[in-house]
């Protein structure tokens, strides 16, 4: 896990290398959807057919948990070009540029560290540990079957190792995990231009009130209506 305004008389800037990339966690999305289906559906029900306090409750419910599900799920999204990573996560929004950044770690979790010490994570590139699993067990197929040793007789390789089929085809390059591959673009990009004169500046945070708002009133109405039943 990407906007015109008018144009003037002036000359137009020379047009950037890359456009802006725009990575999202695909299993996220689908997972933001349902849950809001859900909610919606039991919420909406609770309100139309519920008697006495529980339409309210019901309504400060959905107020405090349809903003935090868009923004664990279908919020979060990195972008990134010649100039800047821009990363929007579930409660801020974190503009990097790329002469700014140390490194893009991968761990258990994907991060940027930067140079005045903070370290944010991707939370739009989440790590799966079982996908890598999957991808080094592809790897390691693919090596063997490279190397002639993929398939051999039941016999002790009396008749040596046969050769793939010709419908089996072998990867270039290693095999990896799809959040693997997405960082590896991220540092293709830090190292072709983290030196580059665009790249340089501040690294700026904004919080998103947006989300923080709703789901702060809804916590609230909430609280209120639990004490005072």
């Amino acid at each position: 896990m990407t906007t015109p305004d008018h144009e003037s008389a002036a000359p137009k800037p020379p047009a950037s290398e890359f456009k802006d990339r725009a990575y999202r966690s695909s299993g996220g999305i689908a997972g933001g959807v349902l849950l809001l289906a859900i909610a919606g559906w039991l919420g909406i029900d609770a309100i139309v057919s519920g008697h006495g306090r529980t339409p309210w409750l019901a309504l400060a419910t959905l107020i405090l948990v349809v903003p935090l599900i868009v923004a664990f799920t279908l919020r979060p999204a990195v972008h990134a070009n010649e100039e800047r990573l821009r990363i929007r996560n579930p409660f801020r929004i974190v503009v990097v540029p790329w002469g700014e950044v140390v490194l893009l770690r991968s761990g258990y979790s994907n991060e940027v560290v930067v140079k005045a010490g903070g370290k944010y994570q991707l939370w739009a590139v989440p790590v799966s540990l079982r996908a890598r699993k999957k991808a080094a067990r592809q790897e390691a197929r693919a090596t063997a079957v490279a190397s002639g040793e993929g398939r051999r007789g039941r016999l002790g390789g009396v008749f040596g190792p046969s050769a793939p089929s010709g419908g089996t085809a072998v990867p270039e390059g290693p095999v990896r995990a799809e959040s693997d591959k997405v960082m590896d673009d991220l540092r293709a990009l830090l190292e072709a231009h983290e030196q580059a004169e665009t790249a340089q500046g501040e690294v700026t945070v904004r919080w998103a009130y947006e989300i923080a708002g709703p789901a702060l009133a809804g916590a609230v109405l909430l609280a209120i209506l639990v004490a005072t039943g």
